[in-house]
């Protein structure tokens, strides 16, 4: 960083302490409602999806083929191949818009191209089967099915964008990854498979949704018994590490997931207060930007409505499903369908946290360009829709 820039910030920072209006209520209610974003964000995530995804992170890297993540998801891959098993993974991976980084990390670093990791980082939280089944429930099948076909059109698109545009520093990406042995070690493909379905069931199941209220059925029955469940691939992983695995490495293993925790939480974290300060806490608190202001924006089906729905749901934080119950309080308040389906496809795929770790994996141009694939595509689906489904589109 030149000396120019370290002051102008220095300057900034400065001038926001000295200004920091820490006598007004706003301001305070801001900062309360920060710390319980937090709070809640350390209660209901750390522990049972963080934790697992960093585990799983630090195996990708330690122990997954480098030629079997070559072949499928590498630059020099099938697209007809890498796109929908990177857009498919979605279905499996319940997970919010910061406990699929670790994953994508994982992938990133162990030689998948960037189109097909940019896929992948888009339809882990995008395309969620639940969220999917409880959008059409709550809001209308109409837009259920938007949404589910928008994530997956949307997951190759922007992974298929990303790599036309970044295609030439990708092809030296490749070729220096391709000079990379794949891990050698005794054990066969189903036992390393066993391993990793193992790793997969809890992260799964230990955070399965929780279903509409009274509902009944396989869904429920599943989240009832969730740690169960969880418990015994718990079992079964330990049983796997007993059996197949060396000290040496279980520590290797260790220690990965240890380097993708260093990197990632702290900005989780970061990002997380912010979000918080800006835009409200769990509980529909306001933040430091009043709520109104938020719904005023998004009224109608006006092209600056779906941009704005792009934006904020881009920069909102949304715990898996948690955006279903917010939008039906926005449309009440008369956001129209057009920026409904733009939130619901720009919302839960990013948030402020989200990028702050995006850009430390990828670098800023390549994050820049991310992020305004994902609001570009929002908002043109969001004007398409409102127009098709919603009369009162201008």
């Amino acid at each position: 960083m030149k000396d120019r820039t370290r002051l102008l910030l220095f300057l900034g920072v400065f001038a926001a302490c000295w200004f920091l209006p820490v006598g007004s209520e706003r301001f305070a209610a801001a900062v309360r409602e920060s710390l319980e974003l937090t709070r809640w964000y350390a209660r209901e995530h750390v522990l049972l999806c963080l934790i697992p995804a960093f585990f799983i992170a630090g195996a990708v890297s330690v122990f997954a083929s480098q030629g079997a993540v070559m072949r499928y998801l590498g630059p020099q891959a099938s697209r007809w191949v890498a796109y929908p098993v990177a857009a498919a993974s979605g279905t499996i991976l319940a997970v919010c818009s910061c406990t699929v980084l670790p994953l994508f990390a994982s992938i990133h670093k162990r030689g998948a191209g960037l189109g097909p990791a940019s896929a992948f980082l888009y339809s882990g939280p995008a395309i969620n089967v639940l969220a999917i089944i409880l959008t059409a429930r709550v809001l209308g099948p109409e837009l259920g099915i938007a949404r589910a076909v928008g994530a997956v059109v949307f997951a190759v698109l922007i992974g298929l964008s990303m790599q036309l545009i970044f295609h030439r520093s990708e092809a030296e990406r490749s070729t220096g990854a391709l000079a990379i042995p794949p891990r050698d070690n005794e054990r066969l493909p189903w036992q390393d498979g066993l391993y990793f379905v193992a790793l997969l069931g809890i992260l799964i199941f230990a955070n399965w949704g929780r279903p509409a209220q009274g509902s009944q059925g396989l869904w429920a029955g599943i989240f009832a018994a969730r740690f169960l469940i969880a418990g015994l691939f718990g079992v079964l992983l330990a049983g796997t590490l007993w059996a197949w695995f060396e000290r040496d490495e279980l520590n290797d293993w260790v220690d990965a997931s240890w380097d993708f925790a260093k990197q990632i939480l702290p900005l989780l974290l970061a990002g997380v207060l912010v979000a918080g300060f800006l835009l409200g806490g769990p509980e529909g608190g306001q933040g430091i930007i009043p709520s109104s202001w938020v719904a005023g924006l998004v009224g109608g089906n006006s092209f600056s409505a779906n941009a704005w729905a792009s934006v904020l749901g881009a920069f909102m934080y949304f715990a898996t499903l948690t955006e279903v119950p917010i939008l039906d309080g926005l449309l009440a308040a008369g956001m129209g369908k057009g920026p409904a389906l733009a939130l619901l496809l720009a919302g839960p795929a990013l948030s402020l946290p989200n990028m702050l770790v995006i850009r430390s994996v990828m670098g800023t141009k390549r994050t820049l360009v991310f992020v305004a694939l994902v609001v570009v595509f929002s908002t043109a689906a969001g004007i398409i829709y409102g127009a098709v489904f919603d009369s009162t589109a201008l």
